[in-house]
Formats: structure tokens, sequence, C-alpha cells
């Protein structure tokens, strides 16, 4: 029942979910947009990974979502560092 539900419901909405976030990430007017959709991009991974590993009961996938989720914090904590910096040297 569980596998039926990921397979029909959570899987087709975070592969629209991906769909739309790369539009936004090729279409995006501003720099902060792109870095947003690409950080979103890295969320709805860690949600397929973890869907991925519930599936196939394999604990050890969701250790790799933990490390994955960490890298995008901090990859967007140091984006909006240098955004602050930038703008302080205007």
């Amino acid at each position: 029942m569980l596998n039926t539900y990921f397979d029909y419901v959570i899987l087709p909405i975070l592969t629209i979910s991906v769909i739309l976030t790369f539009i936004r990430l090729f279409k995006g007017p501003d720099v902060v947009d792109r870095v947003i959709a690409l950080d979103l991009i890295i969320t709805i991974g860690i949600g397929i990974i973890t869907v991925y590993s519930i599936r196939t009961q394999q604990e050890v996938l969701l250790d790799v979502a933990i490390i994955l989720a960490l890298i995008a914090f901090l990859g967007t904590v140091a984006f909006s560092y240098y955004l602050e910096k930038k703008d302080h040297h205007d």
C-alpha cells in the first residue's frame, strides 16, 4: 500500500516540482532567484533520496540525504554572506 502511494502520488509530485524548479533556474530574472531554485532542487533531491531509501529499506541513504542537506545549507549561507558583503561595498 505504501509503495503504491510512493509510486502514484509522491514521486510524480516531486518530479513535477523538479521540472518547474529547473524552469525557474534557467529563466530566473535574478541571481538570487537562481540560487533559491538550486537550493530547492537539492531539497527535492533529498526528498527523492528519502523516498527511495524508504522503498528499498536502505538506511544508509538517509545519511547521504542528511549530508546533502548540510552541504546545501552551508552553500546557501555562504552565498548570503557573499551578497551581504557585496551590498556593503557598493
